[in-house]
């Protein structure tokens, strides 16, 4: 195992959320998944009963297993540990976790990315002289220090008025830099997600591979949301309206004591007769 792998491992591990991940075994049943008492934990692993397994039963068993996944709390975290490699003593790279689901992702998947990377750097020492493609001037452009901040903003911050100023801009600015950030990372920018774009700036070394990722809870956030919240509900369209609605900015109150005291003097602003206790004249006999 490389240091990368052994390193994004330990990140996954001591992650202070690593304990709430759906494919733990329940505390009580050990052969059933923490995330539901329905899914057996092997559903993450590789089939290994005796004869060949049914398709309908790998996809369904496949599909419980990845909506799980797709709730998990360090699902960036596994995701980045499963597609990390190692190079074996004939010099072949290869994952270092080859088989299962991991990251909410099948080991297919997981292999043809592999294989796609292998291609691509091939392709690109071939045509190391030439001038760069599209797709080398995309990931070029998208590491400007603006879009840099906004990235490492992205990650730990989940409000765009948060990631705004984490990042030092307004947020007008700080959502067309991460509109174009989907743009040059090949994502859509009306179906793309926070965290699919933070994996893709990790894919592509935009961010390290052992970035902390804020977890955005059980509905994704978009990767750049519209004020009134239109592309987050078409890629959550069960999503509370609460949970679209502004956050409302907190008004700042003077804590140093006798302040208000001073601001409002009823005795100053009103006649002392005003003030004094009213007598109530009872009616002569």
């Amino acid at each position: 195992m490389s240091i990368d792998s052994i390193a994004a491992r330990q990140h996954l591990v001591d992650d202070r959320h690593y304990k709430y991940r759906g494919c733990a075994p329940d505390p009580d049943n050990p052969r059933e998944s923490a995330a539901d008492p329905d899914v057996p934990v092997d559903a993450w692993g590789p089939y290994t009963d005796d004869g060949a397994e049914a398709q309908r039963d790998r996809l369904a068993r496949e599909r419980a297993a990845m909506a799980i996944c797709g709730r998990c709390p360090v699902l960036a975290l596994c995701r980045t540990y499963a597609n990390t490699t190692a190079v074996d003593e004939q010099g072949v790279e290869h994952l270092v976790e080859p088989e299962g689901i991991l990251g909410g992702e099948l080991a297919l998947t997981r292999h043809r990315a592999l294989i796609a990377r292998r291609h691509a750097a091939t392709v690109g020492d071939t045509t190391a002289a030439a001038a760069p493609g599209p797709a080398v001037r995309s990931v070029d452009d998208a590491r400007t220090p603006q879009k840099l901040a906004v990235l490492n903003a992205l990650a730990v911050e989940l409000y765009d008025e948060r990631v705004a100023r984490r990042a030092g801009m307004d947020v007008r600015t700080c959502n067309w830099h991460r509109s174009a950030l989907c743009n040059l990372l090949g994502l859509d920018r009306e179906t793309a997600t926070r965290d699919e774009l933070l994996l893709e700036a990790v894919r592509h070394g935009l961010l390290p591979a052992t970035t902390r990722i804020v977890w955005d809870g059980l509905w994704p956030v978009a990767a750049a949301p519209t004020t009134d919240g239109a592309r987050q509900r078409r890629i959550a369209p069960g999503i509370p309206a609460v949970l679209l609605t502004p956050r409302p900015r907190a008004r700042r109150t003077a804590r140093r004591p006798g302040v208000l005291a001073r601001l409002f003097r009823p005795r100053a602003l009103f006649p002392t007769a005003l003030l004094a206790p009213t007598t109530v004249l009872e009616p002569a006999a």
